[in-house]
């Protein structure tokens, strides 16, 4: 279908060290030295090329490399993606372009290199800074490997992201506040902050049925979440989604723009793309369509994707919205009433509660184009 142009790309890397306890991810623990990491790495190449030919790159704002751990694929192959990338499209500095790593494989020559082929944003897998809790997620580094990772990422890149866990059993929320503190302290200058989820057919899952490993608490995971809120507060940094905290400019734009519906391409195994116009929005993965929304389930998940954002979404949104979804004002209006939304300043904004209650706050939205 004609369609608005992309404006953002990930492109995914299926391959791990060694797959954690609890990811659900399309992932797959590959040694570094194996050839299938080689084949995937060069057609993935092919697809960049293929598509930088068909003019779908030439509006991409931002790019992020995912994965599986990206790190983990070594410097060569990387070399020949970012390679491939710059020739295929605008890799100025003022598109974001970011990358995964974990800590295990990140080196200081690896740095220097990927940040000379144009990234400029990493983000370090570091979930902890407590080994004990490492040791129970089944992580592939030590603390002291994650202290390195980001002392290594912080001599080249400004914006150094860490990803941080939470809720896991065994952690308390002195090892999580300063796991917290020390991010901090180590000068990372975005975090984001996942409760532990235990999704189906994980070794977390299994180990839960058999009542070996108790299931998360959601008030101690709302409680480290609000620790992690008051201590990056604290220093500085401002919540603007739902699980991410950024120093001012710092802020994820490939994630803000999943939140604002802005169309997305995906390359590799599980990649997933985003095509829309002003009637019709699809998702489309591995080849089938997950999502096919006309307007007006369009205009619905739009205010309930501005609902991940801290600054949620404008009366003038609504008002668009309302045009196609007359039940939104009084929707918006219930949601206040329930103290799950404020509104204020010309914006209908999450509050904490509402966070905390999301599934209800985004069903309520997304319900009102069924």
């Amino acid at each position: 279908m004609p369609h608005d142009p992309y404006k953002a790309l990930y492109l995914h890397l299926p391959f791990c060290v060694r797959r954690c306890g609890y990811c659900d991810f399309a992932t797959e623990a590959v040694p570094a030295d194996d050839a299938r990491i080689d084949a995937y790495v060069e057609d993935l190449a092919l697809q960049v090329r293929r598509k930088a030919k068909e003019g779908e790159l030439a509006a991409v704002e931002t790019v992020y490399i995912g994965g599986g751990t990206p790190s983990h694929v070594g410097m060569p192959r990387l070399s020949m993606l970012l390679y491939t990338l710059s020739l295929s499209m605008r890799l100025e500095p003022d598109v974001e372009c970011a990358m995964e790593a974990n800590p295990e494989s990140l080196t200081g020559n690896m740095v220097r290199d990927i940040w000379a082929l144009g990234v400029n944003r990493l983000s370090i897998g570091v979930q902890s800074l407590d080994d004990a809790v490492l040791r129970t997620l089944g992580r592939a580094h030590s603390a002291d490997d994650a202290r390195r990772a980001v002392a290594a990422a912080r001599e080249r890149f400004d914006n150094v992201s860490v990803d941080l866990m939470c809720g896991i059993p065994g952690q308390s929320a002195e090892s999580f506040e300063a796991t917290v503190r020390e991010a901090v302290a180590l000068g990372a200058s975005h975090v984001s902050v996942y409760p532990l989820t235990i999704e189906p057919h994980t070794p977390f899952h299994r180990a839960v049925m058999r009542g070996q490993m108790p299931e998360p608490d959601d008030d101690v995971e709302a409680a480290h979440m609000e620790i992690a809120a008051r201590v990056l507060a604290e220093a500085g940094f401002s919540r603007y989604e739902v699980a991410s905290y950024a120093l001012p400019g710092q802020e994820c734009r490939h994630n803000i723009a999943y939140w604002t519906g802005a169309p997305y391409l995906g390359l590799g195994r599980s990649a997933a793309t985003m095509t829309q116009n002003d009637k019709r929005r699809m998702r489309v993965q591995d080849g089938r369509v997950t999502d096919d929304l006309d307007a007006r389930q369009m205009a619905a998940e739009d205010l309930m994707l501005g609902m991940r954002m801290t600054r949620g979404v404008s009366e003038a949104q609504v008002e668009r919205a309302a045009a196609l979804l007359p039940e939104a004002p009084a929707a918006l209006a219930r949601l206040e009433a329930q103290g799950l939304v404020a509104h204020e300043g010309g914006r209908f904004r999450p509050t904490e509660r509402g966070w905390l209650c999301g599934n209800e706050l985004y069903g309520a939205l997304f319900d009102l184009a069924p």
